[in-house]
């Protein structure tokens, strides 16, 4: 809790939009998976106990890569 009211108060002051702290993790343990951070890595960073709320982050990455991936193969498939 003590963590949410200073993340508030940050922000605030900052004069930035209020997100949530839960908010602000997921989006740092997307970025570090996007840039292919290991996972463990990501999961001492952040500070979690088990590694599945990572992968689960990082199923969530890797289905959006899949997807331009297939968008980039088709493209080159047609030329």
């Amino acid at each position: 809790m003590l963590a949410a009211v200073w993340h508030i108060k940050i922000s605030r002051t900052a004069g930035a939009r209020e997100i949530s702290v839960h908010t602000t993790r997921r989006t740092c343990a997307s970025l570090l998976v996007a840039l292919d951070v290991h996972p463990r890595v990501t999961m001492q960073i952040l500070r979690h106990s088990q590694i599945a709320v990572i992968m689960n982050i990082c199923s969530e990455v890797a289905a959006e890569a899949t997807e331009k991936a297939l968008k980039r193969l088709g493209q080159q498939l047609r030329s």
